[in-house]
């Protein structure tokens, strides 16, 4: 596993983002964990989440893109963020651009936020976490509706590994359905593996995840 993986499973427990216990999902779904990048509030914090994102973009997906996508809400800051860090580690100077929830009116009208998207431009999406892929129905229309983009690609922080509407990964569908890469910073199992490895991960919570993905994980 990349140290810059291993150094952002460590973060997020540092951070209170990943968290274990019982949780309900927006799915539905009972779950043993959580992932919130919400709790990511200070400018520290927002540099370094920030700085693992552009790292997993770079070595996912290069250099050869123009705007970072961030979807509201929780992607704005991470679409900012994000494109200051990919100038301070590789010296590129990329746009942001969001969308709104509402269409604005007056001012600075319409439902984009940051740059205009124009024709030609290549989009990396990025994201907190995908778990079923639903987001990307509300957000994928919007941004092609804007201008002819090419999205190149989406990022998230953890893929949870789980069913979409089938047996693959959400974020799998998410590619083969919108035809473009997906990647993820880091897995579940990745960290599962991380938390054993270091001692971390008591019998009970392995037997629950192990449930878990029993009934949720993915097969493709």
């Amino acid at each position: 596993m990349e140290a810059y993986k291993q150094e952002f499973i460590e973060f997020l427990l540092e951070c209170g983002s990943l968290k274990f216990g019982d949780f309900t999902l927006k799915s539905g779904r009972k779950s043993p964990f959580f992932v919130n990048l919400g709790s990511f509030v200070t400018g520290s914090q927002l540099r370094r989440l920030a700085e693992f994102y552009a790292r997993a973009i770079h070595d996912q997906f290069g250099l050869e893109f123009d705007v970072l996508f961030g979807p509201a809400y929780k992607g704005i800051p991470l679409a900012v963020a994000t494109t200051m860090a990919m100038n301070e580690l590789y010296g590129k100077d990329c746009r942001y651009c969001s969308n709104r929830k509402e269409v604005k009116d007056h001012g600075d009208a319409g439902i984009l936020l940051g740059t205009k998207l124009q024709d030609g431009d290549r989009v990396i999406m990025i994201e907190d976490v995908t778990t079923s892929g639903k987001s990307m129905e509300e957000t994928v229309p919007i941004v092609r509706a804007q201008a002819d983009v090419t999205i190149a690609g989406l990022m998230v922080s953890l893929n949870r590994s789980e069913k979409g509407k089938g047996n693959k990964t959400a974020l799998k569908e998410v590619a083969e359905l919108y035809g473009f890469p997906t990647a993820a910073i880091v897995s579940m199992p990745e960290v599962i593996e991380y938390l054993q490895e270091k001692g971390q991960l008591d019998q009970e919570l392995k037997a629950r995840l192990d449930a878990y993905y029993g009934l949720y994980g993915a097969t493709e």
